[in-house]
């Protein structure tokens, strides 16, 4: 028997309750190529291209454009201190080359943000290999800013004391503990060019999130992502690392809050043990006889939704 993961965690259309993979599969149905047509007119009435959300009426939506038309990166910046009580952090990096070609990525810039976008960490990064192509036009990165930058191994030890935030590595645990959620877009690629490991389980990441993928397994980038469910442009000439923290936060924290309406169970994720003879072989002739509905209430998601990190539930 073929086993679907769909569940209540996964993007759903308002108007007729269709379970999609993905927002990008969502916005197809709606809006795409060959979208369903009763769909498509009551979303072009009163449906935001943004969250994709069906409005009550077109006044409402209306406000919610005004909303979004002014979103834009802040200008009284604050510094964190210590950032005792910050739960969620954001990372960015640009990276200048390195290598015989300047094909390899190198880490000269980073920054670190809490969740109400104020700057916690930004520093220009000494890296330990020569670098042979410092991507001016999109980096802003000369020489000269980092002559006396910060060597990556300070870099490194201060980004890896504020996420751990006291808490030993082997230690940190999903909930209750002391450690920060590392939020940012390819941060694999990030932590490796800081050469820093973090526990999975704290990472969310924007390139990797199933809902805001193209495909099971290919990515947006985060220039399409702030532009599709944000509304406004980033990385237009050159580029700021505190500019990408902002617009993954927002996509967090979009993604997060506007989930948070789901209907959290005990036990949320199919490789829960509690979970696992949900759809057995042996159950084959009980599940024939289930309607969609109840199969849909004991199907569970193969995938971390975001809204579980402001939900409580058991471990």
């Amino acid at each position: 028997m073929r086993t679907s993961f769909h569940s209540l965690h996964e993007p759903t259309c308002g108007i007729c309750a269709k379970h999609c993979r993905s927002f990008e599969s969502l916005r197809d149905h709606l809006i795409g190529p060959l979208p369903k047509v009763e769909c498509e007119r009551i979303f072009k009435d009163r449906g935001c291209d943004l969250c994709l959300t069906i409005l009550p009426n077109r006044h409402a939506l209306r406000g919610l454009h005004y909303q979004m038309s002014n979103l834009g990166i802040r200008d009284d910046l604050r510094m964190e201190n210590g950032g005792g009580r910050t739960r969620v952090v954001s990372l960015g990096c640009k990276m200048v080359g390195g290598g015989s070609d300047g094909s390899l990525d190198i880490c000269a810039r980073v920054c670190l943000i809490d969740e109400h976008e104020n700057l916690i960490f930004h520093t220009y990064v000494k890296p330990n290999i020569s670098i042979t192509n410092y991507r001016y036009e999109t980096t802003g990165i000369r020489p000269d800013l980092l002559r006396d930058a910060m060597p990556l191994k300070q870099v490194q030890r201060k980004i890896q004391e504020f996420l751990c935030n006291g808490e030993p590595m082997w230690k940190i645990r999903p909930r209750g503990g002391r450690a920060k959620i590392l939020v940012g877009h390819g941060l694999d690629h990030d932590l490796e060019s800081l050469e820093l490991e973090y526990p999975t389980t704290m990472i969310r990441d924007t390139a990797k999130y199933p809902p805001l993928m193209k495909t099971s397994k290919l990515s947006n980038s985060l220039k399409y992502l702030t532009k599709a469910y944000l509304g406004y442009e980033i990385q237009s000439g050159m580029q700021d690392p505190y500019e990408d923290c902002v617009a993954t936060m927002r996509l967090y924290e979009r993604m997060s809050t506007s989930q948070s309406r789901h209907q959290v169970e005990d036990y949320p994720l199919a490789t829960d043990p509690q979970n696992r003879n949900n759809f057995a072989t042996w159950r084959q002739n009980d599940l024939e006889r289930m309607s969609p509905e109840e199969l849909l209430n004991i199907s569970r998601s193969d995938y971390y939704c975001w809204c579980l990190d402001a939900t409580p539930h058991r471990a």
